[in-house]
């Protein structure tokens, strides 16, 4: 309906505009998601390096 009243000659800076805005959405997902489990990741790594080092506390021998 706006294009009745503003037409638009080319679609390209449209285009930019909306991948421009679906990559600063990405963005804050994932600055959001990281900030949020970064603590929790951390732990898991710390957990999972001890593992691979065998100095973890396990009882059980191979």
């Amino acid at each position: 309906m706006l294009n009745q009243f503003f037409p638009i000659e080319s679609q390209k800076g449209v285009t930019m505009i909306e991948y421009a805005l679906i990559a600063a959405l990405v963005a804050v997902v994932a600055i959001t998601a990281l900030t949020t489990l970064g603590g929790n990741l951390s732990t898991i790594f710390t957990d999972i390096a001890t593992a691979l080092s065998g100095t973890g506390g396990s009882t059980t021998t191979p």
